[in-house]
């Protein structure tokens, strides 16, 4: 294998070796790789096919979720990314000859094996390290740059998606870089496709803004309990607001306390989300800490979209994936039913007795902000504030 995609790779300069930093097999990083290459033709294809004004919603759909099933600590499952390159393969056979049939000029298109063993045979020919030997390391680093981007961008359009909210437009840039940076191309237009992609992520973050305050309003400055409270426990991370929501619904009534860990942190802020009484507060702090944090948790645990890592054998029965995310060995949640991390969270003991009280401020967004922007301005003149820290990120494990 060979991975440099995320900024904890091996030495700095990527994984190469029987299993990734995050503990991601070879072969599933191998299987992986096929996906990305065949997510490429997919979009290659449906981008001619839209120039012809003929647009595919099948196409657009499995670009933003085979694109977000490869970033860092989503899907851990060899045998499930290998189904999604099988569907794409499917997909990419149909839009091909569709696009044939219209008289549309498409590249050849190479076979791909769907099979674990046959991907290792292959691999080699499909790799990062190939594209490096036979063109160079910045060209091929352009390359992936431009990929890690379009992922990045999968994964707020899938959230965005998911609340129904979403751009034809997005759609299409998705299969215009995929069918660009699938034909050689030099390091300039490589790097003013890579300035693309940032600006067309920052109208999918806008997307995403909009989603998430139409559907549970605006942030608003809340203090978070970071302690525990006594009671069965259920434990949420990642990202989804609409998980957590489902489970704050599934839960109401139950005598069960939901609470945010990790990037589900400004969650407590939403006023949708904060109505419900029994979301407790936030449990633990950054992702990268959640086998300790997850080892302590006297309850069930619900990881939505990414940010997993190997669970420990002790508590591997109480913790679930949902969406994208996949773990072999670990139950997967599907249709948003989460009777069994319900199950299970009645059957832990939950937390025995009341921590010390202990609260954080968040729901500093945007709108809060820009709603006291005078003040702030006015105190800037009058020399009272003479400091911004910008807090943004979540990706580092490093101080």
């Amino acid at each position: 294998m060979f991975c440099y995609q995320c900024e904890q790779t091996m030495k700095g300069t990527g994984c190469n070796m029987t299993a990734g930093v995050c503990g991601k097999e070879a072969v599933t990083a191998e299987s992986q790789d096929l996906l990305v290459n065949i997510t490429k033709n997919v979009g290659t294809v449906a981008n001619r096919l839209r120039k012809a004004g003929v647009k595919d919603r099948e196409a657009d759909l499995f670009v933003m979720e085979a694109l977000f099933t490869t970033v860092t600590n989503v899907n851990f499952d060899t045998q499930k990314v290998l189904d999604l390159a099988l569907k794409g393969l499917n997909l990419r056979d149909r839009l091909y000859k569709n696009a044939k049939e219209r008289g549309i000029e498409v590249p050849s298109m190479r076979e791909f094996p769907t099979s674990a063993e046959e991907v290792k045979k292959i691999w080699n020919d499909i790799s990062i390290p190939q594209r490096r030997s036979s063109r160079s390391d910045d060209i091929a680093g352009l390359e992936e740059l431009i990929t890690y981007g379009l992922k990045g961008m999968a994964a707020y359009a899938d959230h965005a998606h998911i609340l129904n909210v979403e751009d034809d437009e997005v759609f299409a840039f998705f299969h215009e870089a995929l069918d660009f940076i699938s034909t050689q191309r030099t390091a300039n237009e490589l790097l003013g496709m890579a300035l693309k992609v940032g600006e067309v992520n920052l109208k999918v973050m806008g997307l995403l803004d909009t989603a998430n305050t139409k559907t549970y309003g605006n942030p608003e400055p809340t203090k978070v309990r970071v302690t525990a409270i006594k009671g069965k426990a259920l434990l949420v991370s990642g990202h989804d607001l609409k998980d957590l929501e489902e489970i704050l619904k599934q839960t109401e009534g139950k005598g069960i306390n939901v609470y945010t860990h990790g990037e589900m942190l400004p969650c407590n802020a939403y006023p949708q989300l904060k109505k419900y009484k029994h979301l407790a507060g936030n449990y633990g702090s950054a992702w990268q800490n959640q086998q300790k944090e997850f080892d302590l948790f006297p309850g069930s645990i619900v990881m939505t979209t990414n940010c997993i890592q190997k669970p420990k054998d002790t508590y591997k029965g109480r913790i679930f994936t949902c969406g994208l995310v996949q773990f072999p060995g670990v139950t997967h949640i599907k249709n948003r039913d989460f009777t069994p991390a319900i199950n299970a969270a009645l059957q832990e003991k939950g937390f025995e007795q009341n921590e010390p009280e202990k609260f954080i401020t968040v729901g500093f967004g945007h709108n809060a902000v820009m709603s006291v922007a005078g003040k702030v301005i006015d105190g800037v003149k009058a020399g009272k504030i003479k400091h911004f820290f910008l807090i943004g990120g979540c990706d580092g494990a490093k101080p």
